[in-house]
């Protein structure tokens, strides 16, 4: 895994990205904590250990749906380490990972962080990021941003987890560090660190490959989970049906089938019925039902697809708009 690293502050000066030309790589490395740090707590379950980012005064903490698991309570632990803390979960999530836990007492213990544009992100970006792998509490990494637009799935309690338009860091990303936060050196929470990848031979974690869920994700999920419990409105599209991997008598893949529908979605108003089988999107096979989901993920609510169906022997195209994933 990539280790958190600095230079040394004699000598010229080093530009550290966006903003903060001319100040020494270390020092901007310690401002950046110091002012991030004490906004990143950890939280716990009775199953699970995770970070979590304070987003407003009012107790207000965003993480992963995937560390509050089915918990309604959880301990949060300041940074200052002064006493745990409880919070009710305030909604989840889960198409996204996220979720927001509020301090029920307590919260003026809490710092805010300042959460920053993810759209303004940059490969090759000076990274840091904060949380509590392995149970270490306030641990910091560091690397870059290597990718930007990933669509990645993660698996949760109830099947996966498809996060889109995910950032790829190579600073270390290991269990515990869900939650936290994946910070630029303008003091700014840009991403949530959720998952790191794995090695398709072992299993294992692939060293210097993890993915955030960018910020900008981060606060529309997160206002609509504070304000109403729950997501009102999606940026993902969707066909409005439920959805199951079709097999030929040999077990292979052969599509996706169409199982339920919603009363007026996208496919029901494209006059597609259950049974039907999708094989295709805009061209692009569709064997299993997390390919489609992975390709519907490339698309916004309100865009017209091509669908290649097959319904009783017969493959045909057919026009669809997409409409909105609510989870």
């Amino acid at each position: 895994m990539a280790a958190a690293g600095c230079s040394s502050t004699t000598g010229s000066p080093i530009g550290t990205g966006r903003g903060n030309s001319g100040i020494p790589l270390q020092d901007s490395y310690e401002k950046v904590i110091r002012a991030v740090l004490p906004s990143v707590i950890q939280i716990s379950t009775s199953t699970s250990t995770g970070s979590g980012v304070v987003y407003d005064s009012k107790g207000d903490i965003v993480t992963n749906e995937h560390v509050i698991g089915e918990a309604k309570t959880v301990d949060v632990l300041p940074v200052s380490g002064n006493s745990v803390l409880t919070a009710r979960v305030v909604g989840e999530y889960e198409p996204d990972d996220l979720a927001v836990v509020r301090v029920t007492s307590g919260a003026g213990e809490l710092k805010p962080a300042t959460f920053g544009n993810s759209d303004d992100a940059a490969v090759g970006e000076i990274v840091l990021a904060m949380g509590n792998p392995l149970g270490l509490t306030d641990s910091v990494t560091q690397g870059i941003i290597s990718a930007i637009g990933r669509t990645v799935s993660a698996n949760d309690r109830n099947g996966v987890a498809l996060i889109t338009a995910a950032i790829q860091t190579s600073a270390a990303i290991n269990p515990g560090n869900s939650g936290g936060a994946l910070v630029d050196l303008q003091d700014q929470v840009i991403g949530i660190p959720t998952l790191a990848a794995h090695l398709p031979e072992s299993g294992g974690a692939a060293p210097g490959i993890g993915f955030a869920i960018p910020s900008n994700t981060v606060k529309d999920i997160a206002d609509q989970l504070i304000k109403d419990g729950k997501v009102t409105s999606s940026d993902r599209a969707a066909l409005n049906v439920g959805l199951e991997t079709a097999a030929n008598d040999q077990g292979e893949p052969q599509g996706v089938a169409i199982v339920t529908e919603e009363q007026g979605g996208s496919a029901q108003r494209a006059g597609i019925k259950p049974g039907t089988v999708i094989i295709a999107i805009d061209g692009h096979k569709t064997p299993t039902a997390q390919v489609l989901l992975d390709n519907l993920a490339t698309y916004s609510p309100g865009t017209a697809v091509t669908l290649t169906v097959r319904n009783d022997g017969i493959t045909k195209n057919v026009r669809v708009t997409l409409g909105s994933f609510q989870g």
